[in-house]
C-alpha cells in the first residue's frame, strides 16, 4: 500500500489529491489559489479519524509556489491527514507541455526539471511553476518517487502528415513548430477506459474521445494510441471553447490589429484566448450553463454560440471517422461532455444516418454509463475523467 500525491501547478494555482494507491480510493484533494495575489486561500478536503468528511481552510498571502507546497505539506501534517512525510511515497506532477523530449511520463532528476523549464515558451503559464514545484517537493519528500506526467506526450504517436503544419520544413527543424495538442492524460484515460467497458482490448478499437470543457479538444484513438488531436501548437487550435476562438484564419491577426488599432500582437492573442469562444458570440459568460439559460430565454446570440460550438465539434468528430475509416467508440467526458445531456444528444443525432442512437433514459446521467442504445452502430459513452487517477497509475509504473 502507498500514499500517492497527484500535483496539478497553474500560474497562480496548485491542485493536489491523495491516492492511496494500487486501491485507487481518494484520501484527500484540495487546492491553492491566488499563488503570488493578497488573500490566497487553502483548501484541504479529508476525512477525520471517525470517518467524518471535514473541510479545512486557510486565507493569507502565499508569495509562490515555494511557499504554497510547504504550507500545503504542514497542514496535512497538522490535520492528520498523513502522519509523516515518509508516507508520501509517490509524487506525480501533471505538465502541460513535454515538447518532443518527452514522448512518456519521466522519473524526475535535475535533468529532466531542466526540460521542463526549457519548454517553458509552449505553455508559459504553466511549465515555470511546474518546475519549482518538482523541486520544493525533490527537497521535502527526498524518498519518495517523483513523475513528470505531461498532456502532450499521449499525441506523440501522431504520424507526421497530421502534427506537421504546411510552412517550410526548416521552421519544424528549426524551432519545433508542430502540432503538440494536449488534455492527453485525460484522453488516455477515458479510451482505456472505454476499452474496458466495452470488454475489448484497445488495440482492437477505434476511438473518439471528446473532452469539452471550458478548454476542449478531440481526439482520434486508434489501436490505442492518439492519430490526431484537435489542439495545435497551443491550445488555441480546434473547436470553438469557452473564451477560447478555436481554429480560425491567422489573416484575421493584421486585419484585426489595423481595424481596431491594436499595436501589440499580445493584446490580440489575448482576445481569441480570454474573449472569444462563447463567451465572445454571446456576450453573456463562458459557461457553458449560462449561455443555454440564455438561449432558452430567447437570447439569439447564446443560441448562436451553442450552434457554433456544436457545429465545431460534429466537424471535428465527422473528420476523424473518416480519418480512422470508421469508428467504434465515441466519448464524452469533462465539465460540459460529462454533465450536459443536450450536448451528447444533439451531437449525436448529427450521426443518424450512420446508425448511431442515443438513448435518453440511459443519457439522462452525469454519471459513466453507456448512453448510446443497444442497436447503436457505433457505442457512446459518458465517461467522468480521473487525470489525478491516471497520474498516480502512472507514478506506480514507473516506481517498478
Amino acid at each position: 500500500m502507498s500514499k500517492t500525491m497527484a500535483i496539478n501547478a497553474g500560474s497562480s494555482s496548485l491542485k493536489f489529491q491523495i491516492i492511496e494507491m494500487p486501491e485507487e480510493k481518494l484520501l484527500s484533494k484540495g487546492l491553492v489559489e491566488r499563488i503570488g495575489i493578497a488573500d490566497s486561500n487553502l483548501e484541504i478536503k479529508y476525512t477525520d479519524k471517525n470517518g467524518q468528511n471535514q473541510k479545512f481552510t486557510l486565507t493569507q498571502d502565499i508569495p509562490d509556489h515555494a511557499v504554497a507546497v510547504e504550507l500545503l505539506l504542514k497542514n496535512l501534517l497538522d490535520l492528520g491527514v498523513i502522519a509523516s512525510f515518509e508516507e508520501i511515497t509517490g509524487v506525480g506532477h501533471r505538465v502541460v507541455a513535454g515538447g518532443e523530449i518527452f514522448k512518456d511520463s519521466a522519473l524526475v532528476d535535475e535533468q529532466v526539471i531542466k526540460d521542463v523549464e526549457s519548454l517553458s515558451e509552449f505553455a508559459p503559464l504553466h511549465n515555470p511553476a511546474e518546475a519549482v514545484v518538482m523541486r520544493v517537493f525533490q527537497e521535502k519528500l527526498p524518498h519518495a518517487t517523483m513523475a513528470a506526467v505531461f498532456d502532450t506526450s499521449f499525441h506523440t504517436s501522431m504520424p507526421a502528415e497530421n502534427y506537421l503544419y504546411s510552412l517550410p520544413y526548416e521552421y519544424y527543424e528549426k524551432h519545433s513548430i508542430r502540432k503538440y495538442g494536449a488534455h492527453g492524460t485525460s484522453h488516455h484515460f477515458v479510451a482505456h477506459r472505454a476499452a474496458e467497458i466495452v470488454g475489448k482490448p484497445i488495440e482492437e478499437l477505434k476511438i473518439i474521445t471528446c473532452h469539452l470543457g471550458n478548454g476542449a479538444s478531440i481526439t482520434a484513438v486508434k489501436e490505442g494510441k492518439s492519430i490526431d488531436t484537435s489542439m495545435g501548437f497551443t491550445p488555441l487550435a480546434g473547436v470553438t471553447m469557452g473564451t477560447r476562438t478555436g481554429d480560425l484564419d491567422t489573416s484575421l491577426i493584421p486585419y484585426l490589429m489595423e481595424k481596431e488599432g491594436i499595436k501589440d500582437i499580445n493584446e490580440v492573442i489575448n482576445i481569441f484566448n480570454k474573449k472569444s469562444g462563447l463567451l465572445g458570440i454571446s456576450g453573456v459568460s463562458s459557461d457553458m450553463r449560462d449561455v443555454e439559460e440564455a438561449a432558452e430565454k430567447g437570447n439569439e446570440r447564446a443560441q448562436l454560440a451553442l450552434d457554433i460550438f456544436f457545429n465545431r465539434i460534429i466537424k471535428y468528430v465527422g473528420q476523424y471517422i473518416a480519418l480512422m475509416n470508421g469508428v467504434d467508440v465515441i466519448v464524452f467526458t469533462a465539465g460540459i461532455g460529462e454533465n450536459s445531456k443536450e450536448t451528447r444528444q444533439i451531437v449525436m443525432d448529427n450521426f443518424g444516418y450512420m446508425g448511431i442512437k442515443i438513448d435518453q433514459e440511459r443519457n439522462d446521467t452525469r454519471s459513466e454509463a453507456v448512453v448510446s442504445t443497444d442497436d447503436s452502430s457505433v457505442v457512446v459513452i459518458n465517461i467522468p475523467t480521473n487525470e489525478e487517477i491516471a497520474i498516480a497509475r502512472d507514478v506506480e509504473r514507473l516506481r517498478k
